[in-house]
Parts: C-alpha cells; sequence; structure tokens
C-alpha cells in the first residue's frame, strides 16, 4: 500500500487525480496538499470525495494539509500545481510564473519527502521537468515528466476510432515536445502487428489531418469546456499506479536527456520509458526515420531554450 501526496489538489487536474488515486486499491493515503488559503477547499473536496467511496467500501485515508511535514513518506509527489492553461494560451506562456512555483514545491519534497519520486504535471512539462530536477537535486531517473503520455493515447484513440479496430490493435507512440513539436512515431506504429505505411495501402486514412487533430486537442477541449480534465487526470493516474506497482510498462515520459536518443543532451522531452518504482528504469532506445530524428532535435532546441530562458529568471528572482 502507498502514499501519494497531490500538490495542487484543489486544481482541476489535481482533484481528479486525487479521486482516481482514491479508489486504487494499492493507494493508502492521498495528501491533499494545497496553500493555506486554499485549505478550506481542499477539506471540503476530502469529505465530497470520502462520500463517494463510501459506495463502493472503499477506506483510503485523504488528508487535506498545508503542512509540508505530510508530505513525509510519499512514495510519488505529484506536482500539478500552477496556473493553467486557457483558451489562447500557448504552454510556453505559462513558462516563467509556474517555473517558480515548481522550483519551490521541488526543493520542499526534497527536504520533506527525499526518497519519493517526483511527477510533474504542470504545463510546460518538459520545461518543469528539468525546473523540478535543479531543485530537487534528485538523481534524474526520479524526476519524471508527465511528457507525451496522454498524447500517444490520443494519438492510439484517434487511429482506433477511425479505423473501427479495438485500440489493443494498435501500437503508436509519441514523442518530443508535449505541445507543438511533438514527434508522432508513424515510422514505427503498428495495426494488428503491421506496419502502419502497409496498413494504409489498403484503407483510406488521412494522416495529416489525424496529426493534426493530435496537435490541436488541447486547445480543442479548452475551448469547448474550459479545460483539460479527465484525459490527463487518468493518464498521471495511470503513470502513478504504473510506477508504485513496479511493472516496468514503457510509458513515454518527459526524461532529462544525456544522448539516449538521437544524441540529445542537457534537456528534459518525451522519450519511451520502463518505469519502475524508483522511477525511470532505462530510457528505451528507439529507430526513427531521418524526418523523425530531425523533429525531434528541432524540439529539443526549442525545449533547451525557454528551459535556459526560465532558469535564468530563476535566478534573478533569487
Amino acid at each position: 500500500m502507498a502514499k501519494v501526496s497531490v500538490m495542487g489538489s484543489t486544481g482541476v487536474i489535481g482533484k481528479n487525480v486525487t479521486f482516481k488515486l482514491a479508489r486504487a486499491e494499492i493507494i493508502s493515503e492521498v495528501v491533499l496538499f494545497a496553500r493555506e488559503e486554499s485549505l478550506d477547499k481542499a477539506k471540503g473536496q476530502s469529505y465530497d470525495m470520502y462520500d463517494a467511496l463510501a459506495a463502493e467500501d472503499i477506506d483510503c485515508l485523504l488528508t487535506p494539509s498545508c503542512n509540508l511535514e505530510d508530505l513525509a513518506g510519499s512514495h510519488i509527489v505529484l506536482i500539478s500545481a500552477g496556473v493553467p492553461r486557457k483558451e489562447g494560451m500557448s504552454r510556453r506562456d505559462l513558462a516563467f510564473v509556474n517555473g517558480k512555483i515548481v522550483s519551490e514545491y521541488a526543493k520542499q519534497v526534497a527536504i520533506h519527502a527525499p526518497d519519493a519520486v517526483i511527477l510533474v504535471a504542470t504545463n510546460p512539462v518538459d520545461v518543469m521537468t528539468t525546473i523540478a530536477l535543479d531543485a530537487s537535486g534528485f538523481n534524474r531517473d526520479k524526476v519524471i515528466g508527465v511528457g507525451n503520455h496522454l498524447d500517444s493515447l490520443r494519438l492510439k484513440t484517434y487511429f482506433a476510432r477511425r479505423l473501427n479496430i479495438n485500440s489493443s490493435e494498435i501500437h503508436t507512440r509519441v514523442i518530443g515536445e508535449h505541445g507543438d513539436n511533438m514527434v508522432p512515431l508513424l515510422s514505427s506504429t503498428t495495426i494488428g502487428g503491421i506496419p502502419l505505411k502497409y496498413f494504409i495501402r489498403e484503407v483510406e486514412l488521412d494522416i495529416k489531418d489525424i496529426i493534426q487533430t493530435l496537435r490541436n486537442a488541447g486547445n480543442t477541449i479548452i475551448s469547448k469546456k474550459g479545460a483539460t480534465e479527465y484525459g490527463p487526470a487518468y493518464a498521471i493516474s495511470n503513470l502513478i499506479v504504473t510506477i508504485i506497482t513496479n511493472t516496468h510498462k514503457i510509458l513515454t515520459v518527459s526524461l532529462y536527456l544525456d544522448g539516449e536518443i538521437a544524441d540529445v543532451k542537457g534537456v528534459s522531452l518525451g522519450v519511451p520509458s520502463v518505469l519502475s518504482k524508483k522511477g525511470n528504469a532505462m530510457i528505451v532506445p528507439i529507430h526513427m526515420n531521418e524526418y523523425e530524428t530531425n523533429k525531434f532535435r528541432m524540439a529539443a532546441e526549442e525545449i533547451r531554450k525557454l528551459t535556459d530562458e526560465v532558469r535564468e529568471s530563476l535566478k534573478e528572482k533569487d
């Protein structure tokens, strides 16, 4: 049984992740960490969740708190705190204000939960992963960003729905930036074990339209309902459960690279990772065609530039 702390528990993503985790049999306690001025809201959410959990005879402990000492003993600390993206905003727009928040929280995790794995969900997630790594001083395998896990799930679903094929038959992945510079790995996508390039010779499939839909997915949802909610929350919960259960699944998360993929170093990007209870057990080597490799390196340079700018802004504030 594991303890998970959610920093940013009163936000749209944080509260949904909390409730999803509370219903997982492997979770014994979820700390709903919030700022002091939001503590009453966190308490209210916990009372509401307890009522729902009672209907399913679930006894998970929910701990609303603004006391950093309550992070102690956490197996995973999720950092989802920060300014959410609104319609028309890019993830880049959030970088500087959220960088300060993530940096402060990561420092506190290192003090109060030094054995925890940090999972970063705050946007822009690739930049924030490096900021959390810097601030915590943790080994890079213990600081993981949500990365392209949701993007990969979305792409899998798009193929399944448009082809009317069970999603379990779709094996695909998105890497790179969680944003405009994401890189769908079409060259290694298979459907029912058949490489995509052969499969589409027999069916009508508009690949360009699918990729454009994928890149616009977040903005499309935000424009229609104000925020992304269930998709990110379930994707994050999926990552947390995978880490805690030590199942060694390969999922696409943001990690600080040291040349493992396309010789890219010194930046966090979404890559396939074998996840274990210690965090990242191994970055999985992948084959990319020339186009995908170039796009991945372009994403690296864009994220590196923004990360350096955020790092400098944090130095100035110190």
